[in-house]
């Protein structure tokens, strides 16, 4: 069931990103939680689209509709259902995917697996369409974490090969929280948020597409959440991340930079503050043998460049089995970067509270 995700809550992601409408059930959810809609159509519309020339044009309210799990706005124990109807869909801008496959997208893999039952229009159920659901699920998770005192927060680490400053890994805390919320477009450093929105509009411009990369933190955590092996922290987030289309990679702490370095320049020493253990710096990430070790859980994933742009590319005819010329019509993102942070704290959200419930 790969649109299913949890072990103690169980997220259920349905639709299509042409389909009347695509949603979510979530069951496991505790009676007697008051939802703040106000703050779930704020956090949701960080991830809608039509918002500015670095975003597709297509036009979405998301505006959610509850069909059931909720008495008064309050959790009432059922499984939570809601459905996001899709309104400003052209299908017709799809017709020619029938035969032939855009390159770097699903397209030909869904055409293998799937055959003319598949669905192209939009990208059908691999669409990013479907991370509308995911952040409706994601902002009900992060207001109960919040509960908690469990704070999530992300930002655009980089765009193309401009960089935002990184989270401290120590620090980071409420402060950053505040300051991204406070703004259109997630970065850290003012100056390289317009080098990024520049560089966006030049590949627009270009008839291409930009990638980049999302830093994630999430601040609070007590310690002991996850177990060994394959149920661990790092394992739990990955599953719910690449289940976020166009991630390609995730890590975590250092991550990859951790394989050029000696044990003496990775190894966090520990240290007693406040009464507590702690660690003095922060490379693992807050993620020790699979399990939350009290420092701020940090990870970045990276996004791969929009598959969908307006240069002519190379592919195929699968009716013909004949090399030709493709292109794409349709609206797309030329960076879809800046409207994935959202679904990543999402992401982040579910995993975290499906863990804290253990």
């Amino acid at each position: 069931m790969s649109f299913v995700y949890g072990n103690n809550i169980k997220v259920s992601i349905f639709g299509q990103s042409h389909s009347p409408a695509i949603g979510v059930s979530i069951d496991g959810l505790p009676a007697g939680f008051p939802i703040d809609f106000g703050e779930l159509q704020v956090f949701m519309q960080r991830r809608m689209p039509g918002q500015g020339l670095h975003t597709t044009k297509r036009r979405e309210p998301d505006n959610p509709e509850f069909l059931s799990g909720l008495v008064d706005g309050v959790t009432c124990g059922a499984p939570l259902t809601a459905v996001i109807r899709n309104t400003d869909a052209r299908s017709s801008d799809y017709d020619n995917l029938w035969d032939i496959p855009r390159p770097s997208h699903a397209d030909y893999s869904a055409y293998i697996k799937y055959g003319q039952a598949r669905d192209v229009r939009g990208g059908g159920a691999f669409s990013g369409r479907l991370t509308a659901p995911l952040c409706l699920a994601g902002g009900i998770c992060l207001q109960l974490l919040q509960r908690e005192k469990i704070f999530i927060t992300a930002h655009i680490a980089q765009i193309g090969k401009i960089p935002d400053r990184a989270f401290d890994p120590v620090t980071v805390g409420e402060d950053e929280i505040h300051v991204l919320e406070d703004t259109d477009f997630p970065v850290l450093d003012k100056d390289a948020g317009n080098q990024m929105l520049a560089a966006i509009e030049d590949a627009r411009l270009d008839g291409d597409s930009l990638g980049g990369i999302v830093e994630c933190a999430a601040v609070g955590l007590p310690p002991g959440l996850g177990d060994p092996m394959f149920d661990g922290m790092e394992n739990r987030l990955a599953a719910i991340l690449f289940g976020i289309p166009a991630v390609k990679g995730v890590e975590f702490g250092n991550g990859f930079s951790a394989a050029g370095l000696r044990g003496s320049e990775n190894n966090d020493a520990y240290i007693v503050r406040a009464g507590a253990v702690k660690t003095r710096t922060n490379n693992h990430g807050g993620i020790l043998g699979g399990i939350t070790s009290g420092m701020p859980l940090i990870f970045r994933a990276a996004f791969k460049p929009t598959p969908s742009i307006s240069k002519e590319q190379d592919s195929v005819s699968l009716s013909r089995r004949e090399e030709v010329r493709l292109k794409i019509n349709g609206r797309h993102d030329p960076c879809i970067v800046p409207r994935a942070v959202a679904c990543v704290e999402a992401a982040a959200a579910i995993a975290i509270y499906d863990a804290l419930l253990s």
